[in-house]
């Protein structure tokens, strides 16, 4: 009878990703996991089929709490237009708030992976797909709302922002000033095309009071 395996998957699964995260995939070596997550070889290779298998685990699990995260962030209940002015700008804040510039783990893999490994290539697009998604569906619920245009194309305005807050990332990895990051992001949210309320055109940071 084969014995019960002595570790949680799952915190193995976290140790690799911050492995992978920080160092890529290439430069990461199966001792490197060995040493992170207290395994040897054998049980890596036991638990998880090879590296590759236990790094497509590690981006699955990136990409899970990173596409959970926008979701969260702008399905929460209140108006709509607020809600997607404070995803757009907490995004930039931690981009700003990146010390140690390991940026965003989704954005490093794609740079490195997509061209030659079509199974990282699939999950990344799924992923994007999904924080456009998000975005769309917060910028549709703004016009229903009364706030944005409802004439106005809500994909091609998610597909905007999408690309601004998908740029900070590069820019802050770059070494952008916090002033050109959160510029740029009161930028993106000045193109919004608001419904004026009082026969002037609104200030895009008049409704969270920035």
């Amino acid at each position: 009878m084969a014995r019960p395996r002595q570790f949680d998957e799952e915190e193995v699964v976290r140790a690799a990703r911050d492995q992978f995260w920080s160092v890529g995939y290439n430069g990461t070596s199966i001792d490197d996991l060995s040493a992170v997550t207290g395994l040897g070889r054998g049980s890596l290779y036991g638990a998880f089929g090879d590296k590759h298998a236990l790094f497509l685990r590690a981006l699955d699990s990136y990409n899970s709490d990173a596409l959970g995260a926008w979701r969260s962030a702008l399905g929460r209940p209140g108006p709509a237009l607020p809600v997607l002015e404070r995803h757009v700008r907490n995004v930039a804040e931690g981009i700003i708030w990146d010390v140690d510039r390991r940026g965003c783990m989704m954005a490093k893999i794609a740079a490195e992976l997509s061209a030659v490994d079509e199974g990282v290539a699939e999950r990344i697009a799924v992923v994007v797909r999904g924080l456009h998604g998000a975005l769309r569906d917060c910028i549709a619920r703004a016009q229903a709302e009364g706030s944005l245009d409802a004439e106005a194309d809500a994909d091609s305005l998610a597909s905007l922002l999408l690309a601004v807050l998908r740029g900070l990332e590069a820019l802050g990895k770059a070494g952008a000033t916090p002033e050109v990051v959160k510029g740029a992001a009161e930028q993106a949210l000045v193109l919004l095309p608001r419904v004026p309320t009082d026969g002037h055109a609104p200030d895009a940071r008049s409704s969270t009071g920035a």
